[in-house]
């Protein structure tokens, strides 16, 4: 926490690293804010703030001065805010929202704090429900929150939080619990794999150095193993929308965005929006290859499911990576579906 009238003294790692004239980066790489006796963070959470006067004396080699002890014009984050009134992250994160508190909210250092008198005396109005509902939601209301703009707000809850759960997430924002836990895993999976493909480290080891507990990381780490297989695939869907394109089947050459319609599979979908293609649309799948596709707008189908060979459906090449140009040969051989 931020002691009573020592806002002013705050630091970020930045300042510090400025202090001794080298970038952020520098003492970050060097782990200097980590060596033995340099003081201890102010707080708990993901920016880390510490006292300008203990960061002067540590740089000149002085002894570290104490810090005043609690006073009720103490600055708490939201962790500490938390852990004074005994109650879990989600339960503060719904209180700060409340007028009387967030009237006193107080930004240091990119930072949200509150005086520790408002966090220990805000008596909370009580909570109105029309029932009981799933996953922080009143029963039969739908989600409070649009689709398109969930990966956002849950990617920020976990940026303060990497302990986030599902069911704080369906609390704060207002979604079903199953809408939660998809989110989750996916902002989850997407930051390992980032780890994973810049790092060469194991999903289990990116998950442990982001701080998300392993209780909770089973499912995202299958994901985040998935989504890095898919980045792999990149350039060879990329070799191939070229080549379809190159024969006048396609009016652009935009490789397929990869996705990933289960936790552990990789598809993409390419639509042949000329006249004189051979097909709607082509579907790839890294577990079976190519095959033709007979809707150019929703080419995979329910579930991304690989339907047997039918009317207009076919499967195309062998192996689950034919050359382009096999492919392109495979697709401009006549085909007759089998009754």
């Amino acid at each position: 926490m931020i002691r009573a009238g020592r806002q002013h003294l705050v630091r970020t790692l930045a300042d510090i690293a400025a202090q001794q004239g080298i970038a952020e980066q520098t003492l970050l790489n060097a782990r200097r804010h980590q060596a033995p006796g340099f003081p201890a963070p102010l707080g708990a959470g993901r920016t880390r703030l510490y006292d300008g006067e203990q960061v002067d004396a540590y740089l000149a080699g002085r002894p570290i001065p104490e810090l005043p002890t609690d006073d009720d014009q103490d600055l708490l984050d939201r962790q500490e805010a938390a852990a004074l009134r005994g109650e879990p992250l989600s339960v503060w994160d719904r209180r700060k929202q409340a007028p009387a508190v967030r009237e006193h909210l107080v930004l240091v250092g990119g930072v949200d704090h509150w005086p520790r008198h408002v966090v220990r005396d805000h008596t909370p109005a009580p909570r109105r429900r029309t029932g009981p509902g799933p996953g922080g939601r009143p029963a039969g209301a739908g989600d409070q929150v649009p689709r398109d703009q969930l990966p956002a707000l849950v990617a920020q809850l976990l940026d303060d939080d990497p302990t986030l759960t599902a069911a704080d997430v369906a609390d704060r924002l207002g979604v079903h619990r199953n809408t939660a836990t998809t989110a989750l895993v996916h902002c989850r999976a997407d930051r390992m794999a980032d780890v994973m493909e810049q790092r060469g480290v194991t999903a289990t080891e990116a998950a442990a150095q982001l701080g998300y507990p392993a209780g909770q990381t089973r499912r995202a780490s299958v994901r985040a193993e998935t989504v890095l297989r898919g980045r792999k695939a990149r350039p060879y869907l990329a070799a191939v929308a070229q080549a379809l394109h190159a024969h006048g089947w396609t009016t652009t050459d935009t490789p397929p965005a990869v996705q990933h319609p289960e936790d552990d599979l990789c598809v993409a979908a390419l639509t042949l929006d000329a006249p004189q293609a051979p097909a709607p649309a082509l579907v790839w799948s890294e577990r079976h290859g190519w095959r033709t596709a007979t809707s150019r707008r929703h080419p995979l189908g329910r579930g991304a499911a690989w339907p047997p060979p039918g009317e207009g459906v076919r499967d195309l090449a062998t192996g689950t990576t034919p050359t382009p140009a096999d492919l392109v040969k495979a697709l401009r051989q006549p085909w007759r579906s089998r009754k």
